[in-house]
């Protein structure tokens, strides 16, 4: 058998579950992610299932970024004894605890002990990268493997990762897109393609779609707080804790600083009863408060412009309208306030596909009332409650929506916010195949429904012509 060898243990079904392993030669590999299948993908009682793969001869696990669906099988990776080091960015070094702790009193245990004592683990195996500097992984004779990140534009700390291995006389680069950014997203800085793959294995998420000009997405969101201002009614936001929360904060911040200099510049326009600066945003998930807390920490990481915000003495992501919610009871005062009152508000609320988490109880509360909004700013994987809400919009009649095993009737308004996808639409995904300093010769797609595959595939074939062979990953 020729090395190297690439084998797929996720990432193939669909778009959950990211989990690569690049073998070296027959005794030594790299594992690129550990993630965990979710939605319809996923199989029952799979976030303690058995890992499904041997980890002997597994040098390193490299993690593009800290989603569960790239790092939710870290657990069963340790439990089938892999003790190597997790290679990932320093922002992920940060963030890859916060969200393990989380997943492991979801699923495993909540014993503050044997939490700690997972969490200690852990922290013990991680070792943070800088990116853009090579770092040597395997040195024996007649084999030499090193490592790149580069930044994916997905999240914070997010990366592709170059694999440059030398096996005998011949040199061979695999890369690993992990999750590529959308471009505009303003706090991170923007994806620069790879320089030469000569194996490109490519998420392919939104590979038979293009974003609309993220311009266009916040004159929405502002006519959509607008419509609950108006109706009295709350807008929920249902959002991962991770990245998109983030992202949200930044520009409600963007449009409550402009609103106010709009506001001391004169009166109110005639017929405007909408007060801005009384409306509360509620970040309902003590996740997101870790995570964002240590975003606001990260940020000689941000964008340019998002630094800039920063130096002008604004916060974006502990503005004065902010209100978190800690406990579950203060949560349950809040859901019941804002069901029982007129008072107008945002909340932002995990988890994204409305599958778990906090978001759920307000759902149960105001789906059957008009006045509120159910807003969707990300992708709702098939077979979650997400998905059926958001399939609900413009319906004829109204959709019932199992949460909990109880039916609820959805009567609110119901709106997908499209361009905050955290993924790259088609053109970006061509771009970063094939217009880095040489275009990838061979490229493997993983991550995406089969559709977006197929197209994303004869978007590369047309534009790459016979330069580049795709396939797609089984």
């Amino acid at each position: 058998m020729d090395f190297p060898v690439l084998s797929h243990h996720g990432g193939t079904r669909g778009v959950t579950g990211s989990c690569h392993q690049l073998h070296l030669d027959p005794s030594t590999s790299l594992l690129i992610d550990c993630g965990l299948e979710q939605g319809a993908e996923a199989a029952p009682g799979v976030a303690s299932a058995p890992l499904g793969f041997d980890v002997q001869g597994i040098e390193a696990l490299v993690i593009t970024h800290v989603h569960l669906d790239h790092v939710g099988r870290i657990p069963a990776l340790l439990a089938a004894g892999y003790r190597g080091p997790i290679l990932c960015s320093e922002p992920s070094a940060r963030l890859l605890p916060l969200v393990l702790e989380d997943a492991y009193k979801l699923s495993i245990s909540s014993e503050p002990a044997h939490v700690a004592r997972y969490l200690d683990f852990v922290r013990d195996l991680i070792v943070p990268l800088p990116f853009e500097q090579w770092r040597t992984l395997v040195d024996h004779p007649g084999l030499t493997c090193r490592i790149r990140l580069q930044r994916a534009g997905h999240l914070l700390g997010s990366a592709y990762v170059e694999c440059d291995m030398q096996h005998e006389q011949t040199n061979t680069r695999y890369v690993f897109s992990g999750d590529l950014g959308a471009c505009g997203n303003p706090l991170l800085r923007p994806v620069q393609p790879p320089e030469r793959a000569d194996v490109l294995v490519l998420e392919s998420t939104y590979g038979d779609r293009l974003h609309p000009p993220a311009g266009d997405r916040q004159q929405r969101l502002e006519a959509a707080i607008d419509r609950a201002l108006a109706d009295q009614g709350t807008l929920l936001i249902p959002a991962f804790s991770l990245g998109r929360t983030q992202e949200l904060l930044y520009e409600l911040e963007g449009i409550l600083h402009r609103k106010a200099l709009l506001n001391k510049a004169g009166p109110a326009l005639d017929g405007d009863p909408l007060d801005w600066s009384q409306l509360p945003i509620i970040l309902d998930s003590p996740l997101a408060q870790r995570i964002t807390g240590v975003y606001r920490e990260l940020h000689d990481y941000w964008s340019a412009e998002a630094r800039a915000r920063l130096a002008e003495g604004r916060d974006p992501l502990g503005f004065s309208q902010l209100i978190s919610v800690d406990t579950h009871a203060r949560h349950q005062q809040v859901v019941n306030y804002l069901k029982s009152t007129g008072r107008p508000a945002i909340v932002i609320a995990g988890n994204g596909m409305c599958s778990g988490g906090r978001i759920v109880n307000y759902l149960k509360a105001m789906l059957g009332d008009p006045r509120h909004e159910v807003m969707f700013v990300g992708y709702q994987a098939k077979g979650t409650p997400g998905a059926v809400i958001q399939a609900s919009e413009g319906a004829e009649g109204f959709v019932q929506i199992d949460l909990d095993g109880q039916m609820y009737e959805v009567r609110a308004k119901v709106v997908t916010l499209p361009g905050y996808s955290g993924h790259a639409d088609q053109d970006g995904l061509v771009s970063f195949a094939l217009d880095g300093a040489e275009a990838a010769r061979k490229v493997v797609l993983v991550h995406g429904e089969a559709r977006a595959k197929a197209a994303l595939a004869q978007a590369l074939c047309k534009r790459g012509g016979r330069g580049v062979d795709v396939t797609v990953a089984l």
